[in-house]
């Protein structure tokens, strides 16, 4: 499919999909007409990239930790360097503070919609 295809599949502007193939995180062929062409598997890797960053994650984390799922499929075990364990440590905290955050904020529009006479945009 062509990168106008994954853009209306994903909602993702075409800049920030010719971005994360700059990155390494997404890839592409070049058909004859020079126009790139994703296969099936690019939706749900360029969602995949989005979340991730949207998550707070550099691309170059998002590199690493895209290659580490693939790792984590194989069935040998992963082997990374300590450095590399000691960076995804720190990257696993700062999740755990921003889930922790999103979910406190979550909570607050919560109870004010239950509170409220709106209540019933809570069931949608």
């Amino acid at each position: 499919m062509r990168i106008g295809e994954v853009t209306a599949r994903t909602g993702i502007p075409q800049r920030m999909l010719r971005y994360y193939e700059e990155q390494g995180l997404l890839s592409s062929e070049r058909a004859d007409n020079g126009y790139r062409e994703y296969d099936d598997d690019a939706v749900e890797r360029a969602q995949r990239v989005r979340g991730l960053i949207q998550a707070g994650l550099s691309t170059r984390m998002v590199k690493v930790v895209l290659d580490l799922e693939a790792d984590c499929r194989a069935t040998q075990p992963p082997s990374c360097t300590r450095g590399l364990a000691e960076e995804l440590a720190s990257e696993l905290r700062a999740l755990d503070d921003r889930l922790a955050c999103l979910a406190k904020s979550r909570d607050a529009v919560a109870l004010y919609l239950g509170r409220s006479p709106h209540a019933d945009l809570l069931t949608l």
